[in-house]
């Protein structure tokens, strides 16, 4: 399979038709993330002006939080074509070169989980972001030879959840940083209206909340629990989603009233169990039969950022906060 066969797959895999209905098509109908959106504004706005491609963008944050939709967005305000892929998908240094071969000026290239690209990967895309040059080495030993190719000029949009694990050679060549914050449950609750509409479905205000407060400050969560919660009101045979049936749904997917569900309560527990002594991420993993990487990525970030967990050189704590949401007393 080619990279750009695997290109076109990948999006189509993360783009089902009910989905990209659901996504902001445009800054202006963007929640949340506010400086983020202001800052965009500005860049796009200058780089259109001056007829320039717009500078190399690095999002991170934990998953959920509109990386991709920032990416689809950022190129319907450019008015430039959007190619996407992952990192994992471009094994070998001809992948990316058939990739950057095949853009054409202006276009966007989207690479989520950049930091999962290898070393000998990142090597070609350093002259590739810097000089708009792919140098391609031919041959090996004293034979070997360097052939340059000029790349149009394009943008490359990357995305992580581990921006420590990205090295600095590649950091640096991004001139747009951004970190993506979790959500108020104001901006959630006005994102579950807008879905719902689009989803042909009337929804309570107070439901709205319900479901935000539930979501983990994350958008993704919050639109996979609203559509779930519409199966709920539908089994009913109910036109609006009522916040009863939401408070009914949402217990019987195992989401408390603090947005936990069963991992987030299982890691509270054991921590708490220890009585304040660090517990390492290898225990917490055997304990739950659960990746390492997960536990990093997905579950502890709103944990610790909502002050539940603390990390320390020595492993994860329960706060006092947690104590009090667990009912429990230090």
């Amino acid at each position: 399979m080619s990279a750009i066969e695997k290109i076109d797959i990948h999006k189509l895999n993360i783009e089902n038709e009910e989905e990209k209905s659901l996504r902001p098509q445009t800054l202006n109908e963007y929640i949340g993330q506010n400086k983020i959106v202001n800052n965009l504004k500005v860049f796009i706005y200058a780089s259109k002006k001056r007829s320039e491609t717009l500078d190399h963008v690095l999002i991170f944050g934990s998953p959920g939080l509109g990386k991709t939709t920032l990416a689809f967005i950022i190129s319907n305000e450019m008015n430039t074509n959007l190619k996407v892929t992952t990192a994992p998908m471009i094994e070998k240094s001809g992948d990316l070169a058939a990739i950057l071969t095949n853009l054409q000026d202006g276009d966007i290239l989207f690479i989520d989980e950049i930091h999962r690209l290898s070393p000998a990967i990142e090597e070609i895309l350093y002259s590739a972001m810097e000089d708009f040059r792919l140098d391609i080495i031919i041959g090996s030993g004293p034979s070997a030879q360097t052939v340059q190719i000029d790349l149009p000029k394009f943008t490359l949009i990357g995305a992580t959840t581990r921006s420590g694990m990205l090295s600095t050679p590649l950091r640096e060549r991004f001139g747009i940083h951004f970190r993506m914050e979790f959500y108020k449950e104001s901006e959630l609750a006005e994102i579950i209206s807008i879905a719902s509409k689009k989803l042909n479905k009337d929804i309570e205000e107070n439901s709205t909340f319900e479901i935000a407060k539930r979501s983990r400050g994350t958008p993704r969560i919050a639109l996979r629990l609203l559509k779930r919660v519409r199966d709920f009101s539908d089994f009913a045979d109910e036109t609006i989603i009522f916040q009863q049936r939401t408070e009914k749904a949402l217990s019987s997917l195992g989401i408390n009233s603090y947005g936990f569900d069963e991992m987030d309560i299982a890691i509270l527990k054991r921590l708490i169990e220890a009585k304040g002594k660090p517990v390492g991420l290898k225990t917490l993993s055997a304990i739950l039969n659960e990746d390492i990487g997960t536990i990093e990525e997905v579950i502890e970030p709103y944990l610790i950022s909502n002050g539940y967990i603390e990390k320390t050189s020595r492993g994860r704590v329960a706060t006092r906060k947690s104590y009090e949401v667990m009912k429990f007393s230090k």
